[in-house]
């Protein structure tokens, strides 16, 4: 998420900046009063709130954080209503996770139809090279993946980076 706000909509004193590293995002944690001291160097999990924290203290972004208590309707009503307005509005990615289903999700675009809404869902635990599009689907980097098929039973955390208009 550091990395496409440095690319789309940053000014450029802030795009020479590369996205923080983890102990950077750390120390920034403990320095807001978000984390004890024992948080730097250490393997403790960064959730969605703590990035839209982060975004907001290096970027100077704003986040709306949306908390969904359980998948299934709640869930397709958030990504009918909320994502669709975000990516109209903003169009920067949104990280969702959640408790149950704590596997990080990048989620770059919503599409709904008659079969229910599907998220554009890009692995962010992904390292290595570039690889073309069509292989990091091949390997589910990324995948439409529908709505109804995330766990019914975890709640869900969704960050969205409130940015400038789109086009502005």
């Amino acid at each position: 998420m550091a990395s496409w706000l440095c690319h789309n909509c940053c000014p450029l004193e802030v795009k020479r900046r590369p996205p923080p590293s983890l102990p950077e995002i750390q120390q920034a944690l403990v320095t807001m009063g978000d984390k004890p001291d024992s948080c730097s160097g250490s393997r403790e999990w960064i959730g969605t709130f703590e990035a839209s924290l982060v975004l907001d203290y290096f970027y100077d972004v704003p986040c709306k954080v949306v908390h969904v208590r359980g998948g299934g309707a709640e869930l397709e009503h958030v990504a009918v209503e909320e994502l669709h307005q975000h990516f109209d509005k903003h169009g920067s990615p949104v990280m969702m996770g959640g408790d149950r289903d704590n596997s990080s999700k990048g989620i770059l675009g919503v599409c709904t139809g008659d079969e229910g809404s599907y998220l554009l869902v890009v692995d962010p635990h992904y390292y290595g090279g570039q690889l073309e599009k069509t292989e990091l689907q091949r390997r589910g980097w990324v995948a439409w993946k529908r709505v109804s098929s995330l766990d019914q039973s975890s709640f869900y955390n969704l960050c969205m980076p409130q940015t400038a208009k789109k086009g502005t």
